[in-house]
């Protein structure tokens, strides 16, 4: 399920949203992950973050955190020029490029730069409901420093993506590809740059090593793997039509075309016509050509849930993670499909799938609150209110969770680990509120 997040916009910010979406997200991973193994980095520290945002950009924060904009998605060509920019991203992780001084590193942490950029660690943790702002990279000239890496950090991060394409035996033209759709910007305005090339310097010596490797190098003209191809142009027709009108979808998907990425993007475009009917005759065609794909029985599940089917919804969502098990995304979509079904034997499936959610991606506050709500209906209020103190403390919100996290006490016996983890939650939202800066 694509799932946007949104934070909130001032005059001086533009409306930045966060998305979430297993088959895509996945689709990065299997990309990067042996860009990372040849890097000497460990896939699992690796954070992927995707913005919804039509412009080319991607970048790296601090921790290891991989950001990557729609717009870079959807301008692509092809895998392989997708795959160069982000060997040339992980060489900047590899480099230790992610601040370019040491007063950027004192004065803009990762978690500031983070809420600068998308609204808040609510934002970047999955909270649907974040209000804090979003700050325009181009407008903010502390966190375009930050993000700003000279000419000899390119270059360097270059040399990397290079080593690491070679050792992983992929072409770099995809790299070149990209470097040169940069070179034709620079003709722009600044204004009118993609932000990539603001916070990327370019030089002509920087293409002319990527050429020189393409010319010596025996894996050049190698074809991107079919598993890649097939993946990119999937994520690239869900994200088409989850982003764009059904009649620029009909134009680049047409009818005449019966690939899965052509089906695909159509069935997402007719979903959010809406023409509920279209949609699910599309995905049903799908589901019949794979009908072991989860990504297939997790969108006809999305169609229904949201249309008020929630049996058919259920179904569709079970066989998305009977499928793919392992996935916290899915896991926690089924379980708020349980939810909606508010009766106890779905409740108590629905807690499992969200408690296993929650050790994977323990900072998401919304997994929280759903658990919340589940443990609530089932009237256990010890649990309900540890969970709804988890949710307080990962949204900053101290004094909140202090309170709520006595009553979880409360509703606990002394020594349990709802009653111990309660504790661990005051003692913690008391030393954040004693190390809270002062305000000015």
């Amino acid at each position: 399920m694509l799932s946007f997040v949104f934070s909130s916009t001032p005059l001086e910010a533009r409306r930045i949203s966060m998305i979430r979406d297993a088959e895509i997200e996945n689709t990065i991973r299997k990309f990067i992950q042996p860009l990372l193994l040849a890097a000497g980095l460990e896939p699992l520290s690796i954070r992927i973050h995707i913005i919804k945002d039509n412009t080319l950009n991607a970048f790296v924060a601090e921790g290891q955190q991989i950001f990557i904009n729609t717009g870079l998605i959807l301008k692509s060509e092809n895998a392989n020029q997708l795959i160069g920019v982000l060997a040339h991203e992980i060489g900047h992780i590899s480099g230790g490029h992610l601040i370019k001084s040491t007063i950027a590193r004192k004065n803009i942490s990762a978690t500031s730069l983070l809420g600068l950029l998308l609204g808040g660690a609510a934002v970047i943790a999955g909270h649907p409901d974040a209000g804090a702002a979003a700050i325009q990279l181009g407008n903010n000239a502390g966190v375009r420093n930050y993000l700003k890496f000279s000419r000899t950090q390119e270059s360097a991060a270059d040399h990397s993506a290079l080593r690491i394409l070679e050792h992983t035996q992929q072409s770099a033209r995809g790299l070149l590809q990209f470097m040169k759709i940069l070179e034709d910007q620079e003709l722009l305005s600044t204004r009118s740059q993609d932000p990539y090339l603001r916070t990327h310097p370019l030089n002509q010596n920087r293409i002319s090593a990527i050429q020189q490797h393409t010319n010596n190098s025996e894996y050049t003209k190698k074809p991107t793997s079919n598993s890649n191809r097939i993946a990119y142009n999937r994520a690239k027709a869900k994200l088409f039509g989850f982003t764009q009108n059904l009649s620029r979808i009909l134009r680049v998907y047409p009818e005449s075309k019966s690939s899965i990425a052509d089906i695909y993007a159509r069935s997402i475009g007719y979903y959010r016509r809406p023409n509920i009917p279209k949609a699910v005759e599309l995905i049903n065609i799908l589901i019949k050509k794979k009908p072991s794909d989860p990504y297939f029985h997790e969108l006809k599940g999305q169609i229904f849930f949201e249309n008020g089917k929630v049996d058919l919804a259920l179904s569709s969502y079970q066989k998305s993670v009977n499928l793919m098990p392992n996935s916290s995304l899915l896991r926690a979509q089924l379980g708020r499909v349980q939810i909606a079904k508010n009766k106890p034997e779905f409740l108590k499936k629905a807690i499992h799938n969200l408690l296993y959610a929650t050790d994977i991606e323990p900072t998401r506050p919304n997994l929280w609150r759903q658990l919340a709500i589940a443990y609530g209906r089932l009237d256990k209020k010890g649990e309900s209110s540890r969970a709804l103190a988890e949710e307080a403390i990962l949204l900053g919100r101290n004094n909140e969770a202090i309170k709520i996290a006595k009553r979880a006490k409360n509703h606990s016996k002394t020594g349990t680990p709802n009653w111990l983890r309660a504790e661990d939650i005051i003692t913690t939202a008391r030393e954040n509120l004693k190390n809270k800066p002062a305000k000015k």
